[in-house]
């Protein structure tokens, strides 16, 4: 009985959908040109900005990621094995650990040998206490499982040079030395490959309230530990700015930019601009949908900042800007209980992570990697968990429509489109990203912000001649629409017909409050 009424359930949402979306092409009143300039092609877009964020607090690891080899819940070796197979599904390329905040307590040595002798912690930045149940071989093993690259946030707020330089030795050393030997002994002969260290987090804040120049030397110091293999290099990643405090940026490249590989920045959208009171994720109207996408776009002005200080001191571009915290934080869900920072997530969130990704992508020479916040059960999730279920965000399909984009060359867009306007804000109303892959073919994205006006977008490619493409779109039928645990297929990708080439042309029938991806041979 339960089946039936579910899979009655999913066919009146698929229904809705189809309804809204066929609304969502009618009533079109304005054309949009678009031009990609495949005879102009830009650096390659590196994998690592469709990173992800996965910090020590609330659902976010335990329960969310890793339960136990004794779980009822299906797992491999204790990690979900839902959760596992859709993450390596959207070819995540580098994650972050174990904050974030966490971090900048956090003592490696904890998290190692049996795990029935770890110590119990507590999370003096998010509440509860911490098993250490999840260390560094569960969190090396995670990242290799799924075949992502691992960035550890080192702790520098209550920890040391000696500390971090032990914990590198221990990962990484594939000699006799005594760590080497150590994490043999508890289980691991080879080596991990560690491929990124956060020389501390959010240094100006909960990592130690410092000023930067005085991180800056304090970075020196611990930049000149870190001691990779020869033949397995590690990038150093400075801890960089809030939102747009350049003045951060500008110190700590001019003390310490010659050590330094990446450089961080963080930026999150309040919809109300309210700390205290942030909004529901849920519960919103057109205003939050418009502050949010303000929000978003916000991104390029901030990037063009930053990277313009950089540039003053590395104008060959080898220092990276990652942007290693983004999304959106909205209020806790109240039926969350002590779940901190568990937030739904909707079709709102879905667009404004499109428009994110489009900045990244035009600003490929500089951003080269970017990690959401966060990757199940907390804040902008890719997933979300609830004891044996598992439903997949909006923000997830975002993710999984873009994987194309990994690895392929940024190719330049311009863009005329009418603005969407609510009251008196307004804000570009459709945006584009576009990049060739490897093998030739052509992809680009198409955001439709506007919540009620479909566009005819006519998209020019100037330097090839496309001959067949295809497509994928995301919508629903409102701002609000979220996927739940009993309607998991409200928010999801559908086939896209509604776009054909004629004279080089291709004409697309772009729906309201849409992403549409397509792919042109």
């Amino acid at each position: 009985m339960k089946a039936a009424v579910r899979l009655l359930s999913q066919s009146l949402a698929v229904t809705t959908l189809l309804l809204a979306t066929s609304h969502a092409y009618a009533g079109v009143d304005t054309e949009v040109q678009v031009t990609v300039h495949a005879d102009k092609p830009g650096p390659v877009i590196h994998p690592e900005i469709y990173g992800q964020f996965a910090e020590q607090l609330g659902r976010g690891i335990y329960s969310g990621i890793w339960v136990g080899e004794n779980s009822s819940i299906p797992n491999i070796k204790g990690y979900r094995k839902d959760v596992v197979e859709a993450l390596k599904a959207i070819k995540v390329p580098v994650i972050r650990w174990p904050g974030g905040c966490f971090a900048d307590q956090y003592n490696w040595r904890d998290g190692i040998g049996p795990r029935n002798k770890r110590p119990m912690r507590m999370n003096a930045s998010w509440g509860g206490e911490d098993d250490n149940q999840f260390g560094t071989q569960e969190f090396m093993d995670f990242a290799e499982l799924i075949g992502a690259k691992a960035y550890l946030s080192i702790n520098v707020g209550t920890g040391s040079p000696r500390e971090m330089s032990q914990w590198i030795e221990y990962i990484t050393a594939d000699g006799h030395s005594a760590l080497a030997q150590e994490r043999r002994a508890n289980g691991r002969d080879k080596p991990w490959k560690l491929d990124y260290v956060g020389i501390g987090n959010e240094m100006w804040g909960c990592g130690g309230s410092m000023r930067p120049q005085f991180y800056a030397d304090v970075y020196r110091q611990y930049a000149t530990f870190v001691h990779a293999p020869s033949n397995a290099p590690i990038s150093r990643v400075a801890s960089g700015a809030n939102a747009d405090d350049v003045g951060w940026t500008d110190t700590v490249m001019s003390v310490a930019g010659s050590q330094i590989d990446a450089i961080s920045l963080h930026n999150y959208t309040i919809p109300t601009g309210d700390w205290s009171h942030k909004g529901s994720a849920t519960q919103f109207g057109e205003s939050e949908w418009m502050s949010t996408m303000q929000g978003a776009l916000r991104m390029d002005e901030l990037i063009a900042k930053h990277s313009a200080v950089m540039d003053k001191y590395d104008p060959k571009k080898r220092v990276a800007l990652a942007v290693d915290e983004w999304g959106n934080w909205m209020d806790q869900d109240p039926s969350a209980g002590d779940a901190a920072l568990c937030q739904q997530n909707s079709l709102r969130d879905a667009l404004s992570a499109a428009i994110t990704l489009d900045i990244f992508q035009a600003h490929a020479d500089r951003v080269r990697m970017a990690n959401i916040a966060q990757m199940v059960n907390v804040l902008q999730a890719m997933i979300l968990t609830d004891k044996a279920k598992m439903v997949l965000t909006p923000t997830y399909y975002v993710f999984d429509m873009y994987k194309v984009f990994q690895g392929a060359t940024s190719l330049p867009v311009d863009v005329q489109a009418p603005d969407y306007r609510y009251g008196n804000v307004s804000v570009p109303g459709v945006h584009a990203a576009a990049g060739r892959d490897t093998t030739g073919v052509v992809h680009v994205a198409l955001v439709n912000l506007d919540p009620h006006r479909a566009e005819t977008v006519h998209l020019r490619l100037a330097g090839i001649a496309g001959t067949n493409m295809q497509g994928r779109v995301l919508t629903a039928p409102a701002m609000t629409s979220i996927n739940t645990f009993d309607h998991p297929h409200i928010v999801e990708p559908a086939a896209f017909n509604h776009a054909a080439i004629k004279d080089g042309v291709v004409t697309v029938a772009l729906p309201a409050k849409s992403l549409v991806v397509l792919d042109i041979h």
